[in-house]
């Protein structure tokens, strides 16, 4: 059963051997990320560290227990919440990991301090 909800950064994290990686890597066999943090998982691979398209499905499928596609639902509810975050500066990827905890009621984990300011009816937890 699915407890947890990733967001790009806390793989990143992980995948990079940063500081809360060793807490991301307890929660793997029981996350899910969406298939938006996803995309931004593998840019920043490609940008930062050179890894191939096809290296970065693998790490990722080898990672993560469900990779949750982006529906109508998180997509609306991904407008909704542009406005209420906007002066955080949070990103489409962003939202899409907050409208996946919004809908399913699992805690976000994510390695961007600014997450924790926000006033959302979501739990969020800071990997560092």
């Amino acid at each position: 059963m699915n407890k947890y909800i990733l967001d790009s950064s806390a793989l990143l994290a992980l995948f990079n051997s940063e500081i809360g990686s060793d807490k991301v890597e307890e929660l793997l066999p029981l996350s899910i990320m969406s298939t938006v943090n996803i995309a931004e998982v593998v840019a920043e691979l490609d940008k930062k560290l050179n890894i191939s398209f096809i290296q970065s499905k693998e790490m990722i499928l080898a990672s993560i227990n469900k990779i949750v596609a982006l529906d109508f639902d998180q997509a609306i509810e991904i407008g909704r919440l542009k406005k209420e975050t906007e002066q955080f500066g949070l990103s489409l990827g962003n939202r899409a990991c907050i409208s996946l905890g919004l809908i399913t009621g699992y805690p976000i984990y994510t390695a961007d301090k600014i997450w924790a300011k926000l006033q959302l009816n979501c739990k969020i937890v800071l990997i560092r």
